[in-house]
């Protein structure tokens, strides 16, 4: 899976010991540095030989028009997508004005690494020139977590054997609009020419000019350059300053233009007497600030960061990181490779979100311009998980971003002709960029999703403070929208607005759920079972509101114009609303025709054509039973206290051979409750397919960014698959699943404020408090207390069932559809000649039929 002797087992860091171009594109997102707001792809100093050159910030981003084939009312119009800042990373090194390119260098020693408890990239090699000096050269980067706009980068070289003239050559480069000056397209830009148009997960291509030039100077060693977005408005700046540290002889030299600067030191180095080069960048975005005044912030962000001193911030960044995993860390026995890997997903967590402060969480985080840079449900169902046991600070500010995202949402609602508000499936701004609805703005599941996640959050953290300023926003105007989009369909057969009977159900028809394979359903159960969610948390929360505050109560009336009956047809309709079950089959169907269409046999499905999304159209896969993601069965996950143990494990055998895991959410769900229901074995497969899906680039686009929503799902995997955690109706549940082969398991939670440690042996599960209140749990049933500085040891008795193997097609042996027919499995093949079907009438009468 990973090439060991280059990539070695390192349980605190990822190594690499030796260089090559192949793989280019992946290991730059691997060793990507990133703090949430700012993120620099792992490209080499000397910036040449790129797969693709990143230097990205959250929501720094440019509008385009969405060309439609054939326009329609209600289609996205605005497109939005990540742009590149410009580039500081590049320190060229040159000995005897030969430039280091590690393509055809003399590399004699190489490592890179990246340290997840200091957080900072080094690179070593030493370098044997043709004329044969032995060169030594350790490069450092880092983005510092503590100054969000901050980060520091430095070059140390050495002639080892001889003296030597060497140049260190700091530039800064627009490349979203040009090239340096080796030139030259970078491998990521001219894949995409050729295969953009098979591939939907990558971002969008601008051609024409995006950063328009404003201020720009040197003074010193300290250069900026300043930009206005040409079609969003944005504006960025990056400022640079440098310290040279050598007793060498040395000049310097600059220039600017308003497309590259560069600061250009001279050295008469001397054998075995070092030079240091130390640059400290600062960038600054806005959405309506003047660049001018971006780079004054960027002056005052680099004279802070140069009276603290390099030494000490780099001494915050550890300090930072200690508390980070004090916070964070989870603890795999017995397997340093699966403890890598964890670690390395969730410093992936940390570099996407820990400074988003009010920003969403990017699909590829900082890594990559995979997704465009947008926003989606993964946030809010993969990574807030993560984010509200661990560093609940995080997670409101991800569900700020939501809230202050309802003007748009409410303009989205009304545009579709709902009451309250609708989320965009993918964006930056606000606003919907999905360009194909079927599988983007009919995911109205994504106004569930994000209730989930704020009622997931306030469990956790007992935040009725935000809840109630701001929470409830969210949770009202979803709540309407789902009042509004659903239907009542009576005892009588008839559909009204009204109830009149006990038979009556609430549906919600023309919807996709997460399955993108199935798309513009009517009744898709996951879309049911958590609008059922959102608009029982919403009636709860206003009426919690006016038993606790009845001042906050009265204001949230005034503001969202509650009227006092909405509550209660919310919890008529959560109470009414339609749950598909096939009584024929034994299981909920996905959607409400579901099981009318054929099987899709992925058994026999040859693997070049897998992904299915990039060899098939979509009308013929929506034809088929097949599911690119786990659908059904995430929402057993979620909502699984509306579900019984049978359902489950008939629901996981019946899904589970007909998902693809084409998409990088799926394996750490089909993990989760293959765990449950029993499958442990396959349940720590799909696990390893989930920690591994970056680091082994096992979909084969680690190279277009981190796969942040899979990081997320790795903690919950770890947590609540392996760990049994559930918080159901706000309590906290555990029910351990414990791997055969794993010693131990340990992890931290945060309950309202308490810390919790829980180690976890196949003999006993232990829970340990810190300060704070009384945490009470249950164990398979059993309640406990634990107390501030106390430990409760619980004894286990086995690791729940245990079923061998995994589910397959050919178990479903003899089931039939409501209507009789039997359910039978096929691979959709390419007609070579028009089938004649005879019917009865033909085979009796011949011709003369």
């Amino acid at each position: 899976m990973i090439d060991r002797d280059r990539f070695p087992v390192d349980a605190w860091r990822l190594v690499e010991t030796s260089f090559a171009l192949e793989d280019a594109g992946v290991t730059e997102t691997l060793f990507s540095v990133g703090n949430g707001y700012l993120g620099l792809r792992g490209n080499h100093a000397e910036g040449r030989f790129a797969y693709e050159h990143g230097t990205y910030i959250n929501g720094f981003h440019e509008t385009f028009p969405i060309r439609h084939a054939e326009q329609a009312y209600g289609f996205a119009e605005v497109g939005q997508t990540i742009i590149n800042a410009p580039d500081a990373k590049v320190m060229r090194v040159y000995v005897d004005d030969e430039p280091l390119s590690l393509d055809v260098a003399d590399i004699r020693e190489y490592e890179r690494v990246l340290d997840m408890r200091d957080g900072v990239l080094r690179r070593h090699i030493v370098w044997v020139t043709p004329s044969g000096k032995e060169v030594r050269i350790d490069v450092e980067r880092m983005v510092s977590f503590e100054e969000k706009h901050l980060a520091i980068m430095s070059v140390d070289v050495t002639v080892l054997n001889a003296d030597a003239p060497v140049t260190v050559s700091c530039q800064i480069i627009n490349r979203q609009d040009g090239e340096d000056v080796y030139g030259g397209t970078p491998v990521a830009a001219s894949r995409a020419a050729a295969k953009a148009a098979f591939d939907p997960r990558k971002t969008e291509r601008l051609h024409e000019r995006v950063l328009q030039p404003q201020e720009y100077w040197q003074d010193k060693l300290r250069t900026a350059l300043s930009y206005r977005v040409n079609d969003s408005g944005m504006s960025v700046a990056v400022v640079a300053d440098h310290l040279v540290e050598t007793d060498n002889e040395y000049t310097a030299r600059t220039l600017v233009e308003p497309d590259i600067a560069k600061n250009v030191f001279r050295v008469q180095a001397k054998a075995g007497v070092p030079i240091r080069v130390t640059k400290l960048v600062s960038y600054h975005t806005s959405r309506g600030v003047p660049a001018r005044e971006l780079v004054d912030r960027g002056r005052r962000t680099l004279d802070r960061a140069l009276t603290v001193g390099v030494d000490a911030i780099l001494a915050q960044q550890r300090e930072w990181l200690d508390g980070f995993w004090e916070r964070s860390d989870v603890r795999i026995g017995g397997h340093d490779d699966l403890q890598q890997a964890t670690r390395w997903c969730l410093f992936q967590l940390a570099q996407a979100s820990a400074r988003a402060d009010g920003l969403g969480v990017p699909a590829k985080g900082m890594t990559g311009s995979g997704y465009s840079g947008h926003y989606f449900w993964d946030t809010e169902i993969y990574v807030l998980p993560f984010l509200a046991y661990t560093t609940p600070l995080w997670a409101r500010n991800a569900l700020r971003m939501r809230y202050l995202m309802l003007p748009a949402a409410r303009r989205r609602a009304f545009q579709l002709n709902e009451a309250g508000a609708l989320f965009p499936w993918r964006t930056i701004n606000g606003e919907e960029a999905s360009a194909y609805y079927a599988a983007g703005t009919a995911q109205y599941h994504i106004n569930a999703d994000v209730s989930y996640a704020l009622g997931k959050y306030v469990r956790a953290t007992g935040d009725d403070e935000f809840l109630f300023r701001e929470g409830v926003d969210i949770a009202v105007e979803t709540a309407r929208l789902w009042a509004t989009l659903g239907f009542w369909r009576t005892s009588d057969g008839q559909s009204d607005g009204e109830i009149d009977g006990e038979g009556d159900t609430f549906h919600i028809h023309g919807v996709t759920g997460p399955d993108e394979y199935t798309t513009v359903v009517n009744d898709n159960l996951f879309t049911n079972v958590m609008a059922r969610f959102n608009l029982r948390f919403a009636a709860r929360t206003v009426r919690e509101m006016a038993e606790v505050d009845g001042e906050v109560y009265r204001q949230m009336v005034d503001r969202l114009a509650l009227d006092p009956d909405e509550p209660e047809s919310w919890e008529r309709a959560a109470e009414a609303m339609h749950i598909p079950f096939s009584p024929g089959v034994g299981i909920h169907p996905q959607d409400h025709v579901f099981l009318e269409r054929e099987i899709w046999d992925l058994e026999n499905t040859p693997p070049d054509k897998r992904p299915l999304l990039l060899h098939f159209h979509p009308l013929v896969i929506y034809r088929y039973q097949v599911l690119k993601q786990a659908d059904v069965v995430l929402a057993l996950f979620l909502q699984g206290n509306h579900f019984s143990d049978r359902d489950k494990l008939a629901d996981f055998e019946y899904y589970d051979p007909l998902t693809t895991g084409d998409s990088t959410l799926s394996a750490v769900v089909q993990s989760i409750l293959a765990a449950e229901v029993g499958y442990q074995d396959l349940a720590l497969e799909y696990f390893r397919q989930s920690i591994f899906v970056d680091l082994a680039d096992l979909h084969h686009n680690a190279a277009d960014g981190v796969h942040v929503a899979s990081a997320g799902g790795v903690w919950t995997a770890l947590v609540s698959g392996f760990g049994g955690m559930r918080d159901h109706f706000g309590e906290l549940s555990f029910d351990p699943r414990l791997p055969a082969s794993w010693p131990s398991l340990e992890f931290v939670l945060h309950w309202h404020g308490t810390r919790l440690t829980v180690t976890l042996t196949r003999a006993e599960l232990r829970v340990r408090a810190g300060e704070g209140n009384p945490v009470g749990f249950s164990v398979r049933g059993v309640g406990y207390v634990v107390g501030a500085g106390e430990e409760v040891a619980v004894p286990l008795h086995g690791q729940g069932p245990v079923i061998s193997g995994r589910p397959t097609l050919r178990e479903l042996g003899d089931a039939r559809r409501e209507d009789g027919s039997l359910l039978s499995a096929s691979v959709p093949t390419v007609t070579s000649s028009i089938p004649v079907i005879a019917g009865t009438a033909d085979v009796e009468h011949g011709a003369d039929a």
